[in-house]
């Protein structure tokens, strides 16, 4: 992929950002949007698209353990449906199950690091779509890397 790629963690109440470098190799947290309407929440998800010139979104699909879709997984998949009739790029889903528990970890790991730099909490959305972000973009490399053949 080159290009910039955003991922979204979709809530009932929030919606986690995360965005990759230019060369879509390595995903960092950027913010959260506060859910409103969905007019409002697309337009949001439109000016980061704009903003971070990105050419693809990528969509945390909260499957099952057993990887069924559930309720969840429908309310996201229409939300996300609805989403790429608005914004201008490509959209996929890829599984994001565990992401919070990641997410969380990392948070703990990083909390003395938040209270010296002063970031303000509530950032595990974003983190969430991070670790779905670079799970894509790792899965995307290994696939590139599986149809290279070895130097030698």
């Amino acid at each position: 992929m080159h290009g910039r790629a955003l991922a979204l963690d979709i809530g009932d109440r929030r919606v986690g950002v995360a965005v990759s470098d230019p060369t879509g190799t390595i995903a960092r947290p950027l913010t959260t949007i506060e859910r409103a309407s969905r007019q409002e929440d697309f337009a949001a998800v439109a000016r980061l698209v704009a903003a971070h010139e990105a050419v693809l979104i990528v969509v945390g699909r909260p499957l099952s353990l057993d990887g069924s879709e559930g309720p969840q997984a429908r309310k996201v998949t229409r939300y996300a449906e609805a989403l790429s009739r608005q914004v201008q790029v490509p959209v996929v889903y890829y599984d994001e199950r565990y992401s919070t528990s990641e997410a969380s970890e990392i948070m703990r790991a990083r909390r003395p690091l938040a209270r010296q730099s002063g970031q303000p909490g509530g950032a595990l959305d974003a983190i969430a779509a991070a670790v779905i972000l670079q799970r894509y973009l790792d899965n995307q490399a290994g696939v590139l890397n599986l149809d290279t053949p070895d130097k030698e």
